[in-house]
């Protein structure tokens, strides 16, 4: 089969490899649709000690299953499914919470990815697709369940009802654009997002219908706005963040960027700032999160770019070097 390898700092390449072998419990896929997350990007400019050369990236996906050594699934099946492989066992994952479990390992991190013809992957991990749903809109499951769960857990902090509060979205990437899209879906009008991509921001005014940005040229108006979501995730964010929310407001800190930075703990205490971060999603997450995109909560998803596999090494480079106006590119291995 072909596999897209990561080789070495911004460097992948296609490379012939075997099937995945079929383990007790799990299913080989067939990868109809794979989209490239900014992990991937964090990996393939050399950032990432988790993710060495020699792996095959991707955990965004939507596949078809090819062989089944579960109960639960059959051949023929479309599916999407959770990346995060669980223990199923502790407190956490009894809870629900199985993002949380200190045992999870990852496809496309722990063990090969989606960025390639066929994958394998436990079947307890696995959401099935209704026929509405394509293969390119399904792979938007993780990253949108991302923002899905991330909203979810602000509403419970947020003193008003969300479509009263002003947003601030930092970031018009993937999980930006999906966030804002979402926000605007649960009635949100006063919503503006900050992006430094000229491309990025006129999607994002389009597809989103709100108001954006340039924060290199207009800083966010300080103490604005009840919630802020910091979708980047750098020292320089979260600066931001923290200046352009109201006393009594909440902060979502999502974006991965940068490990460490000093904020500003003085106004968090004086101002009654609530900060709070977020990894990933449920499962629950997961299967609201395919409902949501089959009835449209996150629009038609038009910005989204498909690519084949063959062209992925040209996809990580553009998006590198910022040229591409969209937020996601979705790799065809069959394309």
């Amino acid at each position: 089969m072909k596999a897209l390898v990561y080789t070495r700092p911004h460097e992948v390449q296609l490379h012939e490899r075997p099937e995945p072998e079929l383990a007790d419990g799990e299913v080989v896929l067939r990868i109809d649709a794979a989209g490239i997350c900014g992990s991937d990007m964090h990996a393939y400019h050399g950032h990432d000690p988790r993710r060495q050369p020699g792996l095959v990236l991707g955990h965004e996906f939507a596949g078809t299953v090819l062989r089944s050594a579960s109960e639960l699934w059959q051949p023929g099946q479309r599916v999407t499914g959770n990346p995060l492989i669980t223990c199923g066992r502790c407190d956490y994952c009894l809870q629900g919470r199985d993002n949380l479990c200190s045992q999870r390992t990852m496809v496309g991190m722990t063990r090969p990815g989606a960025f390639a013809q066929a994958m394998s992957i436990p079947g307890r991990c696995l959401i099935a697709l209704p026929d509405t749903l394509s293969s390119v809109q399904a792979a938007l499951t993780e990253p949108a369940a991302t923002a899905l769960h991330a909203l979810n857990l602000s509403m419970r902090a947020l003193v008003r009802p969300l479509p009263e509060c002003r947003v601030l979205v930092i970031g018009g990437g993937a999980i930006g654009m999906l966030a804002a899209l979402l926000l605007r879906h649960y009635g949100v009008d006063a919503l503006t997002v900050a992006e430094v991509n000229p491309m990025r921001r006129a999607s994002v005014e389009r597809h989103a219908r709100c108001a954006t940005l340039d924060p290199r040229a207009a800083t966010p108006a300080e103490g604005g706005f009840e919630y802020v979501i910091d979708a980047v995730g750098s020292a320089a964010t979260r600066q931001v963040a923290l200046a352009a929310v109201a006393p009594g407001g909440v902060v979502m800190h999502i974006g991965l960027q940068d490990w460490a930075s000093e904020i500003d703990m003085r106004k968090l205490t004086l101002a009654e700032i609530t900060l709070l971060g977020t990894y990933t999603y449920s499962m629950a997450d997961l299967r609201a999160t395919v409902a949501a995109l089959a009835r449209g909560a996150f629009g038609d998803l038009s910005w989204v770019e498909r690519r084949p596999l063959r062209d992925a090494p040209r996809a990580f480079d553009e998006l590198h070097r910022g040229v591409l106006a969209t937020a996601k590119v979705v790799l065809e291995p069959y394309g």
